[in-house]
């Protein structure tokens, strides 16, 4: 079964933000920030989009499939 993973917590923290802050900037809750950290949330195209253009990485970089 192919699994959808992601980067978001690594980029985050080399970023030196918090969880509060990175969803500010992208306009989402702290908590979605959690949940798709975690992998219990996929967040939509546009929320991908913004995070994977802020760390200026692609999209594909931040999101994986594992199988």
């Amino acid at each position: 079964m192919v699994k959808i993973k992601n980067n978001l917590k690594l980029y985050r923290v080399q970023a030196d933000l918090t969880q509060e802050q990175l969803a500010a900037i992208v306009g989402i809750t702290r908590e979605s920030i959690l949940f798709i950290e975690k992998g219990k949330h996929f967040p939509s195209i546009k929320i991908a989009m913004k995070l994977a253009r802020f760390f200026k990485i692609k999209v594909d970089d931040l999101f994986y499939f594992e199988e």
